[in-house]
């Protein structure tokens, strides 16, 4: 089947967890995860809602290849209305958690209201409970899960909460589960601080349901894993070394936004790199980087386990971060290290721990600090205001500035707003770099013309997992363009906008898009669900949920406007690399992409386009 058929709705407000079952003729339409939570959030609640009221609802949801064989298998999402964008959200984690919520017997999990006090919700298979949660509040995500695995004796339990940034309202808090997986950005783990929900706790044993054709299947999802072991990028790359791999890459290309964008190429790019982590350092003689680790189900292993230097200046003393953890991925190394500037390895670290442990988002963070250390360098914050000297390539300041934030005290406040918010507070509003108040990730569109489109159009802000150019711009998958042109850059945006949304929709990581085509994808979700899934069934679905998303971004207000990138892009060329002389040509993609869609000229989706995708 693919799908448990059950999905548990849970009113905080009342305290009732209650079992209905799944709608089968639009799990056909819209598959699983992204496509189909997406679907009941927009039947539901009204785009006009405030993120942070009890009105807006959140959704934990699997795809029907969730906790099944096929690679990658272990997905989850968290669709809601985003704290930070007002903007549809759509979170996606790995770990273990989304396996475990399938195996206990529901395709998604249903959150409404906002309970009195603060609470957490049990599931143990069919037995599901909200239990007082007054000992874990104030607790990092680090705590809350240790406390719950004791507490229910079952060191097994897969936990996902968040940390004391979702409690105080940072608007860009995540949900974190498995210590250090996040459904990471748009502030989704803001919303839940703001029903009162601290975790979800789930213990499953029934498996994850019935396939269609179980031989088919089994067939199908080892071929297409042969496919990710023999492919350079999935089979080698990530494996050896993370997304971090792109570091120098990028840097090269002169795409690597540098000190809030105002460069394109950073001079210690290799100091932060997937080869630095390697390296042995002089202090210890050891590695920064310990092991790779996989999520459920993954045969690619894409993750970092690293261990800090215990003599660096932001671990003296403290011992709890001297452990194994969570390592750098690529986004995540850019905005603390490029974005502001900074090259020390062991600084990027420690403030990563701090997003991990706290639970909030490091691309937001890390390109909040940069708007604030420009504020800083053009004078208008100082030294008083914020609480201490914080010029680009500081490594004191962004570990201070991280501290602060957790804290909630001071500067943390402003931190906390994230820099559309914090940029307009102070006056300079184009000194944000993001698309519907969401922050750049670690690709400057000077650089890659495409990927300025896919964040201009993103649903969820700006965004890189929503239409990932990079991977034929710069990798030359599946076919290789030009990354310093604009022609042809419509239609490249939409196809991987379509497609993404379809993986999305299925439980599978986008990583293997580095590989496997529809095509690949096709056959197992064939042979594992009910009903025929054919690539014209899936090229459809795809595009039905990007429209879908975008109508409700526009019944909630977003128009055209919204549709655009920050003047620094279209109006400062790039000053080094390939790059050279260029601005990114947003104004010119956006008409053809429109056109591509068949949306108006103000990005309204026609009744043609709505009537074949039976919106």
């Amino acid at each position: 089947m693919g799908w448990t058929r059950k999905i548990l709705r849970v009113d905080l407000s009342k305290g009732t967890c209650t079992s209905e079952p799944l709608n089968m003729e639009w799990a056909q339409q819209y598959l699983g995860q992204r496509g189909l939570a997406t679907k009941y959030f927009v039947e539901e609640v009204d785009p006009k809602v405030d993120p942070l009221s009890p009105a807006n609802k959140m959704i934990m949801a699997t795809g029907p290849l969730t906790g099944t064989p096929a690679s990658t298998g272990g997905r989850y999402s968290v669709i809601t209305k985003g704290a930070l964008t007002g903007a549809i959200a759509c979170s996606n984690s790995g770990g273990y958690f989304g396996a475990e919520l399938k195996f206990a017997g529901w395709d998604m999990v249903i959150f409404e209201g906002k309970s009195p006090k603060p609470v957490y919700l049990s599931i143990e298979d069919d037995k599901v409970e909200l239990r007082d949660a007054a000992h874990l509040w104030g607790k990092t995500v680090w705590q809350t899960e240790e406390i719950i695995k004791k507490s229910h004796q079952d060191p097994q339990i897969r936990v996902s909460s968040i940390g004391r940034s979702g409690e105080n309202g940072v608007l860009y808090a995540c949900i974190v589960n498995d210590l250090h997986r996040a459904a990471g950005r748009s502030g989704v783990g803001t919303v839940m601080g703001s029903k009162n929900l601290k975790a979800v706790a789930v213990r499953g044993t029934k498996g994850a349901g019935a396939i269609k054709n179980p031989k088919a299947f089994m067939q199908a999802a080892a071929t297409a894993k042969k496919v990710l072991a023999d492919n350079a990028v999935t089979g080698q790359g990530l494996p050896t070394y993370g997304t971090q791999v792109l570091m120098n890459v990028i840097n090269e290309m002169g795409a690597l936004p540098t000190r809030n964008h105002r460069d394109v190429q950073f001079e210690d790019a290799r100091k932060i790199s997937a080869e630095a982590m390697h390296e042995k350092r002089p202090t210890d003689g050891k590695p920064h980087l310990v092991t790779n680790a996989a999520c459920f189900g993954c045969t690619i292993a894409c993750g970092r386990i690293s261990k800090i230097d215990e003599t660096h200046f932001s671990v003296v003393n403290k011992p709890q971060y001297w452990g194994a953890s969570g390592g750098l991925e690529y986004e995540a190394a850019w905005a603390l290290g490029a974005a502001n500037g900074v090259g020390d390895l062991e600084a990027l670290q420690y403030a990563n721990l701090i997003c991990n442990e706290d639970g909030f988002d490091p691309i937001t963070f890390g390109a909040t600090v940069a708007a604030a250390m420009e504020l800083y360098d053009l004078g208008i914050l100082t030294k008083e205001q914020i609480g201490l000297d914080a010029p680009f390539g500081s490594a004191q300041a962004l570990v201070a500035l991280a501290e602060m934030l957790v804290k909630g005290e001071g500067f943390g406040k402003d931190l906390a707003l994230g820099s559309a918010r914090l940029c307009a507070k102070y006056g300079k509003p184009e000194l944000s770099m993001g698309v519907k108040k969401q922050e750049f990730p670690a690709y400057d569109s000077r650089g890659i013309q495409g990927m300025g489109l896919a964040y201009a159009t993103s649903n969820r802000g700006a965004c890189h997992l929503r239409g990932y150019t990079v991977a034929s711009e710069v990798l030359g998958i599946p076919v290789k363009t030009d990354p310093l042109v604009t022609e042809g850059k419509a239609d490249l945006v939409k196809a991987f906008q379509d497609a993404t949304s379809v993986f999305d929709s299925a439980g599978v990581c986008v990583f293997t898009t580095f590989a496997w085509t529809l095509a690949d994808l096709q056959p197992q979700l064939d042979a594992a669900c009910e009903g025929e899934w054919t690539m014209e069934k899936l090229a459809l679905l795809g595009e039905r949920v990007w429209n879908m998303e975008r109508m409700f971004n526009n019944a909630a207000g977003f128009t055209a406007k919204d549709d655009d990138l920050p003047p620094r892009l279209k109006t400062e060329p790039a000053k080094t690399g390939p790059a050279k002389g260029l601005v990114n040509g947003i104004d010119k993609m956006r008409p053809e992409y429109y056109k591509a869609r068949g949306w108006s000229a103000e990005g309204v989706p026609s009744k043609e386009t709505l009537a074949r995708l039976g919106l």
